[in-house]
């Protein structure tokens, strides 16, 4: 069952999260997240399992920006069923590299939200790059 109520408050969570992204503020961005966390992003490895794990990762991006951090979501699609919730968006996301030059790419977002005693938390994320089948490699230059 989708409410509104539980629509609203995800949104409002992962609105702060993007934020917190933008501020590059890791532990910000780390509040929002389980302990639990499983997340497959765009840039290798496979998967990252656990908050300490993912926060690592959230810093070595960190640190490959070096400029202004160009994180711009979306419409977020939000679904929510009692404790559980699913979001999805394209991601506008980039940044200056130690080289000076800016790179930005859209991706595909999804986050999905558990409430535990009455606080909502992303336990799982999921980025992706669209590629070309043929050539094997990722379309950067896609646009909504």
């Amino acid at each position: 069952m989708n409410t509104d109520a539980n629509a609203s408050e995800v949104r409002a969570l992962l609105e702060s999260w993007s934020k917190a992204v933008v501020k590059r503020d890791v532990p910000a961005i780390l509040a929002f997240y389980a302990d639990d966390i499983v997340s497959f992003d765009a840039i290798g490895p496979l998967r990252f399992v656990g908050k300490a794990a993912y926060g690592k990762h959230w810093a070595e991006c960190m640190e490959m920006c070096q400029g202004d951090m160009i994180f711009e979501v979306g419409d977020w699609h939000i679904e929510t069923g009692g404790d559980i919730a699913f979001a999805h968006s394209l991601l506008h996301c980039g940044g200056t590299g130690p080289d000076g030059k800016t790179m930005t790419s859209w991706m595909r977002l999804t986050s999905c939200c558990r409430r535990t005693n009455g606080k909502w938390q992303i336990v799982h994320e999921h980025y992706s790059m669209p590629m070309d089948m043929t050539s094997g490699k990722v379309l950067t230059d896609l646009k909504p």
